[in-house]
């Protein structure tokens, strides 16, 4: 995108930033990944396609301590979590300088290959200035193609919608890609028998190899020690050691993102298992929703979260507790 490139080198000559944060080439031609960038030089491998699905908010965290602004490339669902950082006072607005680039929806490798697309040596169709609707693969084995709704991230099927809740200017359009409804797949869940609602968690769950990819890429995921890293409660192997922790981790990790979570993905995004990961966080947006009216976190810089704010309003305890 080389509007975005071109006002980059812009704003690092004139001073007004030091360093960009975006996306840079990975090895495979669907991997980009987040990069800095400090030169205008260096801005020459910066790319931002359809496959630019990481969620650079969290990055903040650390370049809000550095010397100068940094500017950031933020996709409208990445406002988000940075308007919930800026509330809970992990990233310094100040310090930020934040390109609003538009989106038609992210792209899942996953997805493609599993329509039977395989040794695919590059993707046309994923450049955010392309209006296509569908992908053009190059395989070993020859050309094949892909609608692009159909390799599209599960988020973007229930995007939150595309207007971006903060920025400093806006670059590139966005094109609505809401086909679905957000809750149904935790409708779908919260129909099944106690049993069968074990079952089927017990089986994500179980493919869990501890990799700590959902916690690394969570914005809700700020703290600067977590529990499961602490010696003292022998947390810190990345190993299961049995069908206990491997429901722990996700469940506490759950409750500790309850109210806070902007529903952003990220977790079911980067696990390397395909676990749906966000269905937990989902589960209890829509509880949120139901019991204490609709929210969501991360839409403005100010407002309470209904699990941190108490009102006479709120739900008892015994309503929740006869809740599937």
């Amino acid at each position: 995108m080389q509007e975005v490139v071109n006002r980059a080198k812009e704003l690092l000559a004139d001073g007004t930033v030091a360093r960009v944060l975006g996306w840079k080439a990975g090895d495979l031609p669907y991997n980009p990944e987040p990069a800095y960038f400090e030169t205008a030089e260096a801005l020459e491998d910066f790319v931002y396609n359809g496959f630019c699905g990481a969620n650079l908010s969290k990055y903040m965290i650390e370049a809000s301590k550095l010397e100068g602004k940094t500017l950031v490339c933020l996709k409208p669902c990445d406002t988000y979590s940075f308007n919930q950082l800026i509330k809970e006072h992990r990233v310094d607005r100040d310090k930020a300088y934040i390109i609003g680039v538009g989106c038609k929806g992210k792209l899942d490798i996953e997805r493609i290959k599993k329509q039977g697309i395989k040794g695919i040596e590059s993707i046309e169709g994923a450049e955010i200035t392309d209006a296509a609707d569908t992908l053009k693969v190059h395989t070993i084995y020859g050309e094949k193609t892909c609608a692009y709704a159909d390799a599209m991230l599960e988020r973007c099927h229930v995007c939150k919608g595309k207007d971006h809740m903060i920025y400093d200017e806006l670059i590139g359009e966005s094109k609505e890609t809401k086909d679905g409804e957000r809750f149904d797949e935790v409708a779908r869940i919260e129909a099944m028998s106690p049993e069968e609602k074990f079952a089927f968690f017990q089986s994500e769950l179980s493919k869990c190899i501890r990799c700590n990819a959902c916690r690394n890429a969570c914005p809700a995921c700020s703290c600067r020690k977590c529990v499961f890293d602490s010696n003292k409660f022998d947390s810190s192997q990345k190993a299961n050691v049995d069908t206990f922790e491997e429901k722990m981790f996700h469940i506490i990790r759950a409750f500790h993102v309850a109210g806070r979570c902007t529903d952003c993905g990220e977790c079911s995004r980067v696990c390397p298992q395909g676990i749906p990961l966000h269905l937990f966080n989902r589960k209890f947006i829509k509880d949120i929703d139901e019991l204490y009216g609709e929210y969501q976190a991360g839409e403005d810089t100010e407002s309470k979260a209904p699990l941190t704010n108490y009102t006479f309003e709120d739900a008892e305890p015994s309503i929740v507790g006869k809740r599937g």
